[in-house]
């Protein structure tokens, strides 16, 4: 699904690609959260943005979980 502003919203994450991410300040997999469009680290408490189907893993884009 498509928002207003051309962001993917709800989208399911191709599992490969999802079984090669991990974050990038504990370096353990992440949880894809659908509905929140995010991925998850709970090593690290932090939640990282999927933009436009892409995952920005910057520490200064997630937020605390």
């Amino acid at each position: 699904m498509t928002g207003e502003r051309g962001e993917t919203t709800g989208e399911t994450i191709d599992p490969w690609l999802l079984s090669i991410l991990v974050c990038p300040v504990t370096r353990t997999p992440l949880v894809h959260d659908a509905a929140a469009d995010e991925l998850i680290s709970e090593a690290a408490g932090l939640a990282f943005p999927i933009r436009r189907g892409v995952p920005v893993l910057l520490v200064d884009a997630a937020r605390p979980l």
